[in-house]
Parts: structure tokens; C-alpha cells; sequence
């Protein structure tokens, strides 16, 4: 139980992100990739002060893998990038049906054992996704943001998969964010920035959304992961778009759907049977 707990509290911080992303570039109007790199140095920040209150090493050395601080980078910009003009819900949808895949082949790659019910599991929970995703029609299709959210995925599955055998979860997540800032902010001279769009408000939400949401909500993602295993990390994170869709109801006005409800109902219990040990 208290790993299902723990594996609730984190995904509630992940769909937060999407909320939150959505209400500094689009409610805030804030500028995608200030976001992201204030996001990026708020984590770093916090993590570094907490790191430092554990008297943990800040050893170059113990960054071992720099897929960490690559895959943290991409999924980052890819996401900021694609919440101008995707829903919470919508973009969250994306980006953990991407993770899946990319998680779920690791494991079949590794050899790692799956028994049957984890892919019952899966495969209602992608059943799910795909009827979220299904064409409405008179409806545009974004092919760029959506784009950049499944590129996003892919960076957030192998961020997860090399989270794997952290050590130190604490560790392990602050140096990846303090290891990624300055390429962050190098990253400000070369992309198309507006950097006077942002607000004090925006500000804010991505501070909290990297500080709290991001910094400690990964600290916690690396401790549960080698618990979970990638299948079933996979898999849990197919409830993040319900929650990030039900906060975009809450703040952001969005609206929800029949469609939205049936997916629901597959995604939560494709997960049910998927993570569940018996």
C-alpha cells in the first residue's frame, strides 16, 4: 500500500506540471522556453540547498550516466513547447503514451519478464489513449505541438529508465537539474526567445512547478522506480493524463468529454490490472 501510495502522490505531481505549464504560457502568457529554463533552475536550486543540508556529494563523478541530464533537457523544451497550444489533458495523453512505449520496449529489449496480465493491462490502458486520441471532426490537428509532446516522451522514458539504478534518488535528480541549467540557459541564446513575455504570475507557477512538482516530485520518482520496475513505472503513468485533464477542468476551464470518460474507465483499469501484483 505504501507504494501504491507514494506512486499516487508522484503521478498527481506530474499531471500538476501539466496544469501548471498550461496556466503560465497560455493564462500567464508567458514565453515556452523561459518557462522551461526557470522551471529547469528553480529544481536545480532546490535540489542543491537540499543536497547541501544532507552534506551530499556534488562529485562530477557521480553523474554517471549523462542520458539523465540529455533525456531531462528534451523533455523539457519539448513539453513547454507544446503546451502553447495543446490542453492539459490532451498533451499529458501524449506524452505518457509516448513514455510507454519507449519504457515498455526497454523491458522487452532487457528481457525483462512481463506476465500476461501486465499486458492485458497495458493494452487496455493504450486501448484508452487511443480513443482519447481518435480525430473529432472539423477538428485541426496541431502536427507540430503534438510533435514536440511525443519527442518530449520520448526524453521523459529514458529520464525514467536511467533513473533506475540511482543509487541516491536525491542525489541522482539534483545533479541531472543543476547539470542541465547552464546548458539551459546557453540554450536561451539560441532558440527564438521573447524573453520579455512573462509575468510575475508565471514566474511563480514555474517556480513552484520546478521547485516542488519537478524537483522533489523526480527526487521521489527515482526512489520508487526500481521498485516498480519499467513496466509497471510504464504503465502507472498512463493515469497522469485523467488527472492532468480533471486540473484542467478545475483551472483551466477545459472541458471534459464522453469520449474523455470511456478512455478513462480503460486507462484506470488497464492500470489496475497492470500494476497490481496479484
Amino acid at each position: 500500500m505504501r507504494l501504491i501510495a507514494l506512486t499516487a502522490l508522484t503521478m498527481v505531481a506530474f499531471a500538476a506540471n501539466s496544469v501548471l505549464n498550461r496556466m503560465a504560457i497560455v493564462d500567464g502568457g508567458m514565453d515556452a522556453f523561459v518557462f522551461a529554463v526557470v522551471r529547469l533552475l528553480a529544481g536545480a536550486l532546490l535540489l542543491a540547498a537540499l543536497m547541501l543540508w544532507q552534506r551530499k556529494s556534488f562529485e562530477v563523478s557521480a553523474l554517471r550516466n549523462p542520458a539523465g541530464v540529455v533525456s531531462l533537457l528534451v523533455y523539457l523544451f519539448g513539453f513547454s513547447l507544446a503546451y502553447r497550444v495543446l490542453p492539459s489533458g490532451v498533451g499529458a495523453l501524449l506524452l505518457f503514451g509516448m513514455v510507454q512505449v519507449t519504457m515498455f520496449g526497454a523491458a522487452v529489449l532487457g528481457r525483462e519478464v512481463i506476465p500476461m496480465t501486465r499486458w492485458a493491462g497495458t493494452g487496455f490502458a493504450f486501448l484508452g489513449l487511443c480513443w482519447m486520441l481518435w480525430p473529432q471532426p472539423g477538428v485541426q490537428t496541431p502536427f507540430l505541438a503534438m510533435s514536440a509532446m511525443l519527442i518530449a516522451g520520448i526524453g521523459w522514458g529514458v529520464y525514467s529508465l536511467a533513473g533506475r539504478g540511482a543509487k541516491d534518488p536525491v542525489q541522482a535528480t539534483a545533479l541531472n537539474f543543476i547539470f542541465a541549467a547552464p546548458v539551459g540557459l546557453v540554450m536561451l541564446l539560441i532558440l527564438p526567445v521573447n524573453t520579455d513575455a512573462y509575468t510575475a504570475n508565471g514566474v511563480a507557477l514555474a517556480i513552484l512547478s520546478g521547485a516542488v512538482t519537478s524537483g522533489l516530485g523526480y527526487a521521489l520518482w527515482y526512489r520508487i522506480l526500481p521498485t516498480l520496475g519499467a513496466t509497471r513505472a510504464a504503465v502507472a503513468q498512463l493515469t497522469v493524463p485523467v488527472i492532468a485533464t480533471l486540473g484542467g477542468v478545475a483551472f483551466l476551464s477545459e472541458a471534459v468529454t464522453l469520449q474523455f470518460g470511456i478512455s478513462s474507465i480503460l486507462v484506470l483499469g488497464g492500470v489496475g490490472l497492470a500494476i497490481l501484483r496479484k
